[in-house]
């Protein structure tokens, strides 16, 4: 729970009194780890709905599209649960290793993928059963990410030790030779058709293209940061990156393979969500505890939000309506109203209300009812 100190922040973070706005039919749902729980927050009445109880700590949560159904997975344990959020409820669980790192929805959203850490492998988790359906073997010990490919039947991953990455055959269920180029991978994501590989180098201010899935370098990006954080634009066309070296969000033409700008964004930058309509960047700096928004057509900087310092993790509303950023520190979430924002450049945008959640929140996710 709040202490009494992190409860009387809350008003201050907050606007003098909420203002009128469509609701939105669905669930903002914070993985909290040291309460072994899910806090599910319903978007119609921006309070907290409940505590959902889990047999493990969790770190990690994604949502169905279209479903009133959520995952998350708790990786020190190496389970993975079902959320029902129609009742809010712990539906069906499933052990899937020893550890597990991270997972990712397939594009039909019919199964989960799961990397796992004990053993290296792939897992796939059929949706429908909540069953695993095949466990790919990896070629070191020691995976860092991964990513899926949307139309082609590709995975990548990427390993700690030797910064290689490594393509994966989801059809024919077998991973290929470690690919090393040159530099240490870190984050790896697919250009949105599936044809290269974009790899975040670990110790190099740069990001590397790879054929997809020759593993044949493209090109070598020179950048003014360590690329930690990535955030596609909704079609793909741009990919913003920040990360430690520089107060700078880098904006890169994935089909071009070059940068497009480097602009200033706040201090540290560090997560980021995009709306679509209108197309906003927002930036969290949680050292400062601002959120800047980015128009992203004119580059510039039209407002800013306080939210408090901590601010791990931004989601957007699928229906732009709202930003979500969740506070760490605070263990809150703050809740800026997208029609608000007045587009004048460094104009301080209102909260439209912060919600307590519960103590140091991981991630965040949101969930259509």
């Amino acid at each position: 729970m709040l202490s009494r100190r992190q409860c009387l922040l809350i008003p201050a973070l907050m606007a003098c009194r909420r203002r009128r706005a469509s609701a939105f039919p669905g669930y903002a749902l914070v993985a909290l780890p040291e309460a072994r729980a899910v806090a599910a927050v319903d978007l119609r009445s921006f309070s907290l709905a409940r505590h959902i109880p889990l047999p493990a700590s969790p770190s990690l949560l994604l949502s169905h599209p279209s479903r009133p159904l959520a995952w998350v997975l708790a990786p020190e344990a190496g389970l993975l649960c079902e959320l029902d959020l129609a009742r809010l409820r712990v539906a069906r669980q499933l052990q899937i290793a020893r550890s597990a790192l991270s997972m990712r929805l397939t594009a039909g959203s019919d199964a989960l993928w799961i990397l796992c850490r004990e053993p290296s492998q792939l897992v796939g988790v059929s949706l429908d059963r909540f069953q695993r359906f095949v466990q790919i073997s990896l070629p070191s010990s020691d995976p860092l990410d991964f990513d899926l490919s949307r139309y082609t039947p590709w995975a990548a991953v990427s390993f700690a030790s030797t910064g290689a990455v490594s393509f994966v055959d989801l059809e024919a269920r077998r991973s290929l030779p470690p690919v090393h180029f040159g530099r240490r991978a870190a984050t790896v994501r697919f250009r949105s058709d599936g044809r290269l590989l974009l790899v975040g180098n670990a110790d190099q201010p740069a990001l590397t293209f790879l054929e997809a899935p020759s593993g044949a370098v493209v090109v070598h990006l020179p950048l003014a940061i360590l690329p930690r954080n990535f955030c596609f634009k909704a079609d793909g066309g741009q990919l913003f990156l920040t990360g430690p070296g520089s107060d700078v969000v880098v904006i890169v033409y994935p089909y071009r393979t070059e940068v497009a700008e480097t602009i200033l964004a706040g201090r540290a930058p560090a997560a980021m969500a995009v709306s679509t309509q209108p197309e906003f960047l927002f930036v969290a700096s949680p050292e400062t505890g601002d959120v800047n928004i980015v128009e992203i057509e004119t580059r510039h900087v039209v407002a800013a939000a306080t939210v408090g310092a901590g601010v791990q993790a931004l989601a957007v509303t699928p229906d732009n309506q709202f930003a979500l950023a969740l506070n760490e520190r605070a263990g809150a979430l703050a809740v800026i109203r997208i029609p608000t924002t007045v587009r004048r450049r460094l104009r301080l945008a209102p909260l439209f209300t912060v919600v307590a959640v519960g103590p140091r929140p991981a991630s965040l996710a949101i969930a259509r009812l």
